[in-house]
């Protein structure tokens, strides 16, 4: 399969087609962040099995649908579900929600996700702004063939999760009862949780929370000069931390708990974008 513009033109035609504004913020909600979707309001929602040349989630925690209209007075597009490595997708097909957003005209991106807390100081519950990531899995959604309309096929990544949208999520957070950090992403295939080891070497690199996800939206964002904030909700101690054993129920159970001030948190930095 070749990703060309047209592959993914086709897909934005599509959503084009199904509304009448342009979409400002792009948003994509991880496992346990969905419910934020339920707050767009005048929503234009399409399954993601009906656009075309998109892919379609395998995670049935995810919704699996492109919600267009109004949240916090912005024009968004909300991914309710993402895509993942493990999911079996390679990863040039995980450049395709950004690079539709950048098609539809979207400026700056919000991508949430559930991930494992590192860092001891952390807990479940808490909230990680992100300023950087570690990806050792030795792939790259750009691999390949450069689709020029996109970016340049080097980009740079100084401020791929930009400062100036973090600084906004830092005033936001005093106005959250949620405890907000901000640290070091590192991106895991999955879809098995790490071991105790593998979180061992992460701390020791420096990675502050563990997931499975994120990272190939912050590099094609980057590649399309999009500015993004990532926010990750710590819904588990990762694998040693605690003697507790990790399962999918924990994680959404975590984020229910935290449902309502992490939707209030998200809004009001969408308010200030």
């Amino acid at each position: 399969m070749k990703y060309d513009f047209a592959y993914f033109q086709k897909s934005a035609d599509y959503v084009r087609s199904m509304i009448d504004f342009t979409p400002e913020i792009g948003i994509i909600l991880g496992t346990g962040c969905g419910p934020l979707a339920e707050e767009v309001e005048n929503p234009v929602v399409i399954p993601y099995g009906d656009i075309p040349n998109f892919l379609v989630s395998t995670n049935p925690d995810h919704a699996g649908k492109l919600i267009l209209g109004t949240l916090a007075g912005k024009k968004v597009v909300c991914m309710s579900g993402r895509f993942h490595y493990y999911e079996g997708y390679d990863f040039e097909q995980l450049t395709v929600p950004i690079r539709l957003f950048k098609l539809l005209g979207v400026q700056k991106t919000i991508v949430t996700n559930a991930a494992g807390a590192v860092n001891t100081s952390y807990a479940p519950g808490d909230v990680v702004i992100l300023k950087d990531h570690i990806n050792f899995m030795g792939v790259a959604p750009t691999r390949g063939h450069n689709v020029e309309e996109f970016g340049p096929r080097f980009f740079d990544v100084s401020d791929m999760y930009t400062k100036a949208l973090r600084d906004i999520a830092h005033e936001c957070a005093a106005r959250t009862s949620l405890k907000v950090h901000e640290g070091v992403y590192m991106y895991m295939c999955g879809p098995q949780f790490e071991t105790a080891a593998e979180i061992r070497a992460i701390r020791v690199l420096g990675g502050d929370c563990v997931g499975m996800s994120t990272v190939p939206e912050a590099l094609t964002a980057a590649q399309c000069g999009m500015p993004l904030l990532g926010i990750s909700l710590m819904t588990n101690m990762a694998t040693g931390v605690t003697t507790e054993k990790l399962g999918g129920a924990e994680v959404n159970e975590t984020a229910a708990s935290v449902e309502l001030p992490f939707k209030e948190y998200i809004k009001d930095i969408l308010v200030h974008m």
